[in-house]
């Protein structure tokens, strides 16, 4: 059942019953109980029912979700304003987050627990947000064509001997926008610029739509290397384990992998805040932890906590510590960075 459907049918009411009852407190159902939490999440589906349902196992308290794309979610956030039934988003992307925080969608968690099992680094400075997960966004290379001594840093890849050799994804898309502003925090934005043009004159074929796509332009042999999120790489691999392709961690001397997190945050005008807290606290903790990450090959952002067998598979590697919501905070600056260097 779709996760819109499912959402309302939980309610045991006809959907536009249930759309009024959000809206009002008519139909019979009270808008703020202690034993549902409602959630919408960018986080798909099948990642986060396992979870949720494990939670109400666990409590036996219910939680009620849809999913949609982040923007769709923060957009229906701002137009329900006071009556939105949504206690918690969750998102992809420190940029989505720090969006979301701008927009006064959330109200601070005031957890001491969520601090205590996730690194400052990894949450928003006004305490709006914490995130859940780590996903590292580096390099994947041909394993036939490429001797990863050839390779070292992002940076680098801006330089005459990947031209015609380098794929990518398009710049629309918040996770390249995402490392091309923690660049701009790092290197400052002249520097930047050249190099995503240096990036843009070495593409052998135009930007791709998703990480998939350009992970297999580069077995089909239209490129040799690319910069991808390594959960996408992972789901490859599980799919065709002969795949000649293998991941290369950049920037090991100096500031580190890029890493960015999927996360959330309670709403502003939750009707049951203290179930989305604890429900929040849980999903920090250790056992949950393992889950949220290994579903979808990525990292627990608890360091606590163990990765699985595939993701350690992929070895160890530094990663940039510089604070996750750097990504929303300089993200208008990227985008307008990589239109002026022309990358699409």
């Amino acid at each position: 059942m779709p996760a819109q459907s499912r959402f309302f049918s939980r309610l045991g009411l006809s959907v536009a019953c249930a759309v009024g009852a959000f809206m009002t407190l008519g139909c019979g159902e009270k808008s703020a109980r202690d034993d549902v939490i409602t959630v919408y999440s960018a986080r798909a589906e099948h990642l986060i029912s396992p979870l949720f349902d494990r939670y109400t196992e666990e409590t036996g308290i219910e939680i009620r979700y849809i999913t949609d794309n982040a923007g769709a979610l923060i957009q229906r956030l701002k137009a329900e304003g006071g009556n939105t039934p949504a206690d918690i988003l969750l998102t992809v992307d420190a940029g989505n987050l720090w969006q979301a925080s701008q927009e006064g969608l959330f109200q601070p968690l005031d957890s001491e627990i969520i601090e205590a099992h996730i690194p400052a680094h990894r949450r928003a400075d006004n305490g709006d947000w914490t995130g859940l997960s780590v996903r590292a966004r580096t390099l994947v290379y041909s394993t036939a064509r490429v001797d990863p001594s050839e390779l070292s840093t992002y940076e680098a890849l801006a330089e005459p001997q990947w031209e015609g050799r380098l794929c990518l994804r398009t710049s629309k898309k918040v996770y390249n926008q995402s490392l091309v502003a923690t660049m701009i925090n790092t290197l400052g934005e002249d520097e930047t610029e050249n190099i995503v043009r240096g990036w843009v004159s070495n593409l052998a074929t135009d930007p791709f739509a998703n990480d998939t796509a350009t992970m297999e332009a580069i077995a089909a042999g239209q490129c040799d290397v690319a910069i991808v999120n390594t959960y996408y790489f992972g789901r490859l691999q599980r799919s065709n384990p002969e795949i000649p392709l293998a991941l290369f961690w950049p920037n090991q001397d100096g500031r580190g992998v890029h890493i960015n997190v999927s996360g959330g945050g309670i709403t502003r005008h939750a009707k049951n805040p203290d179930g989305a807290r604890a429900l929040l606290e849980w999903l920090a903790g250790e056992q949950a932890q393992y889950q949220f990450a290994e579903v979808n090959q990525e990292y627990p952002a608890n360091p606590r906590v163990d990765v699985s067998e595939e993701v350690a598979a992929w070895g160890d590697f530094r990663a940039d510590d510089v604070n996750v919501e750097v990504a929303g905070r300089l993200q208008s600056d990227a985008i307008r960075l990589m239109d002026r260097a022309r990358y699409r």
